[in-house]
């Protein structure tokens, strides 16, 4: 567990030693204001929720959290860093976990830093808090499901681009396999259990019921199972790429 504070405190103090970070934060705040107030009509709906707030993280962070985990792994095996990482006295899978962490708490940061949406709500109404406090809860477990499959995916390459492309097109699938388009690939010969299967890794319908105040057990074993199963493949992909 040193190790893993060690390597965690390291990699989030180097999230902020460059301008990225910071760049990150901001475009995410305005993109989150711009969303909220003009596209979510925040206001005009003359309701005390978030609805229109939280309605949109799915998709924002569909593009802005590949490009935290397209530089977890990519930018290391390009630079050459990985080998000096891995001569230190640590396993593959606490590099896997110190680096993970730190771009989660990165996200929870930024995540945050909204606070302000729902002062603004409760000054303009009088809002159900208790929902509002189990859809962040739900935010911050769709960023690490969307964090962990970049970071797995960040193993592969050593090019950010790709990484970066791979990923988003890999949760886009995740977002939609709720969805009629993606569903109708399978009901044609897939048996209705194996439909039914890639239905139920849609992340908008996990996240839609906690965004509502329903904090489902098997919607945080969703995510849980998600997170683990991603960040033990990327485990595997650097034991695979050291060997090599």
């Amino acid at each position: 567990m040193n190790m893993i504070k060690a390597l965690f405190r390291r990699e989030l103090r180097s999230y902020f030693a460059t301008p990225v970070a910071y760049v990150f934060i901001v475009i995410f705040l305005l993109l989150m204001g711009t969303f909220t107030f003009y596209l979510g009509g925040f206001y005009e709906r003359g309701q005390a929720d978030l609805q229109p707030f939280f309605s949109f993280h799915p998709w924002l962070y569909l593009f802005l959290v590949p490009a935290i985990a397209m530089r977890l792994w990519a930018e290391e095996r390009k630079t050459g860093s990985i080998e000096l990482l891995m001569t230190l006295p640590i396993t593959a899978w606490q590099a896997v976990l110190g680096k993970y962490l730190a771009a989660w708490a990165f996200t929870g940061i930024a995540l945050m830093l909204t606070f302000p949406i729902w002062i603004t709500v409760n000054y303009l109404g009088d809002p159900d808090n208790g929902v509002i406090l189990a859809a962040y809860v739900g935010s911050f477990l769709m960023a690490g499901g969307f964090l962990a499959i970049g970071a797995c995916l960040s193993a592969i390459t050593r090019n950010q681009v790709i990484a970066f492309v791979i990923t988003v097109v890999v949760s886009f699938g995740f977002l939609l396999s709720g969805f009629p388009m993606v569903l109708d690939l399978f009901s044609g010969w897939a048996p209705q259990a194996i439909v039914d299967g890639v239905a139920s890794l849609s992340f908008l319908t996990h996240f839609s019921s906690i965004s509502k105040g329903v904090i489902d057990l098997r919607d945080l074993i969703y995510f849980a199972l998600l997170i683990a199963a991603f960040l033990y493949a990327n485990t595997i992909v650097l034991q695979w790429k050291q060997a090599d």
